[in-house]
């Protein structure tokens, strides 16, 4: 009964249009009053409980660190760098997406900024060069989703909060699973463009463009060596290696490239500030949500409800997949982890199951959420930059989605694809 009051009440407000914080809010006061108490005092010392991380602090330094790179012209010298390398091969712009995302996810951490920030970038290029739009803009949003995987990773640090888990080592466990989803899309990009009659490929580029194209860019692939080396080394936590991030992205586009001037860093600022703000109201409310779920002893619901499973982590692992697959079709990513990873934790630490694998598979398959209707975040926002209909995207991005619920299915079944490089990096 306590499952069933929890669920209705958060997709009866969601059904109603009510923000996902204030659903979250909702739902924990259903719970209060169905255990027979209620004292706003919870929801306020919780709330403010939720927000004082020192984790989070990550949060508002990477979505800094996003900002600065995007505005300081970091994210565009990569593409620049893709391009010279790969543009002249047939399809060589859809490899130059490939690249250019596999890139940016070392630097931002989000999928919708790199999402955004690649299809302005590369959309009137691949249009000009006579790529099918739906192909295109399906592998831009794809290749949009390898951002939360690679380090650094907001969504990784959200998920170590809410489910208590290292983030050092949930980013550690992304690295491989991150370049393997790169590779996924290359093979199926190879086979698209390979049928394909009217893609127009670049001038292959000289070596002297090519190593001009490097040093400009060296300053941003720099980055995502000193954040993992930081790591690996034990010289800085996760939220040490945000502010790290911050400044230098800053330093980079104000004195090195000198993009960022005075007058454009307020509004940097701001926007950073307001997705921040965003996040982190998200987080506070679902931190009340958490503490109502374990005093009203949901887990141990959940793990009965399971228990046939926790005896076979394999079969258990492909039952939460399938969870949160449908549930990713109609909640985003950042909710989605604040409201399961609490109560599916448990299960998983019964079931034996390594915590951090499952953290890799969790916000995977939460990514491939991103790429599907009816929400589709990252759909959206490829739609909105590179104006094109939702139903055309739809067509072009399905061979990817179904390529990722391919390799998701093989870490399944074989964790240790994900857990044996984890134990060499870590």
């Amino acid at each position: 009964m306590t499952v069933f009051i929890f669920v209705a009440t958060l997709l009866g407000f969601m059904a109603f249009g009510v923000p996902i914080a204030f659903a979250l809010l909702l739902s924990a006061i259903a719970l209060m009053f169905h255990l027979s108490f209620f004292d706003p005092q919870i929801i306020a010392q919780n709330m403010l409980t939720g927000a004082d991380n020192f984790s989070l602090m990550a949060v508002p330094l990477f979505m800094l660190a996003g900002e600065a790179m995007n505005a300081g012209g970091m994210s565009r010298r990569m593409v620049h760098l893709a391009a010279s390398f790969v543009g002249h091969i047939k399809g060589g712009l859809g490899y130059v997406a490939i690249m250019a995302s596999v890139l940016l996810a070392a630097l931002s951490g989000s999928a919708v900024a790199d999402a955004a920030a690649l299809a302005a970038m590369l959309v009137p290029m691949l249009r000009s060069r006579g790529y099918d739009m739906n192909q295109a803009t399906g592998l831009i949003a794809a290749g949009g989703i390898i951002a939360p995987i690679i380090p650094p990773s907001i969504s990784f640090i959200i998920f170590g909060v809410a489910a208590n888990i290292s983030v050092t080592k949930l980013f550690i466990a992304g690295i491989v699973p991150g370049l393997l989803m790169g590779l996924t899309l290359v093979t199926v990009w190879a086979f698209i463009s390979s049928r394909s009659k009217t893609m127009q490929s670049s001038p292959k580029e000289s070596w002297t463009v090519r190593s001009k194209a490097f040093r400009d860019s060296s300053w941003a692939l720099l980055l995502p060596i000193i954040i993992i080396g930081g790591l690996r080394g034990g010289i800085f936590t996760p939220t040490e290696a945000a502010a790290v991030a911050a400044v230098y992205a800053l330093f980079v586009g104000m004195v090195v490239y000198r993009e960022i001037t005075f007058k454009s860093l307020f509004p940097l600022l701001v926007n950073a500030a307001m997705t921040t703000a965003i996040v982190m109201f998200l987080v506070a409310a679902a931190l009340v949500t958490s503490y109502m779920i374990t005093l009203a002893d949901l887990p141990q619901a959940i793990i009965e409800m399971l228990g046939p499973l926790v005896d076979s982590p394999t079969l258990l692992m492909f039952t939460l997949v399938i969870l949160l697959t449908l549930i990713g079709t109609a909640m985003d990513l950042t909710p989605t982890i604040l409201i399961l990873a609490p109560v599916l934790m448990p299960v998983v630490e019964k079931a034996g199951i390594d915590p951090t694998y499952f953290g890799v598979i969790f916000i995977m398959v939460g990514c491939a959420g991103l790429l599907t209707p009816p929400v589709g975040t990252v759909l959206n926002v490829v739609c909105g930059v590179a104006r094109v209909r939702m139903e055309d995207i739809i067509k072009g991005v399905w061979p990817y989605v179904l390529a990722y619920t391919a390799l998701i299915t093989l870490m399944v079944i074989f964790p240790e694809i994900v857990l044996a490089p984890l134990r060499w990096f870590y």
